[in-house]
């Protein structure tokens, strides 16, 4: 864990859900959000049943945000697929509408990544290179009302 991440998490009082050599999942309370840590090599089963982790999480702890952090990933080999498309509309449907996405510094696994958030349009996506610029703009964050009656 790089001294950065110590010191963010020096403000945020993480309830540890899940803490496993390749994924730690934590609730923010203060914040109302979960920071998510994934760590090492993913492939596209793991991060499927990393994804199924955090769709469980999310139902069970809800919230409007998550801190996503691929910081820590090594290599990944993952592809937006329906499947993911579906994730993401049941996490919209678990009440999400924001990631802060903090991109993996590994350059072939950060190009993965970013070729899948560009395919993303809900919830709304912020993508960063530390966790410190993503945990402010996630701060800043307010979830928008929507009545669908109102256009």
């Amino acid at each position: 864990m790089s001294i950065e991440v110590l010191c963010v998490f020096q403000y945020m009082q993480l309830q540890v859900i899940i803490d496993s050599p390749e994924l730690f999942i934590g609730h923010d309370a203060l914040n109302e959000w979960l920071y998510v840590d994934w760590r090492g090599e993913y492939d596209q089963d793991l991060s499927r049943a990393t994804c199924r982790r955090m769709l469980e999480t999310i139902q069970v702890w809800p919230c409007t945000k998550i801190l996503n952090d691929n910081s820590s990933i090594t290599r990944t080999t993952v592809q937006l697929t329906q499947w993911g498309v579906q994730w993401l509309e049941d996490m919209l449907a678990a009440g999400l509408h924001f990631i802060a996405w903090v991109l993996p510094r590994d350059l072939v696994a950060r190009q993965t990544t970013e070729d899948i958030v560009h395919a993303i349009d809900r919830p709304r996506v912020g993508t960063f290179d530390d966790v410190a610029s993503a945990y402010i703009w996630l701060q800043q964050q307010r979830p928008v009302l929507y009545d669908p009656v109102l256009k």
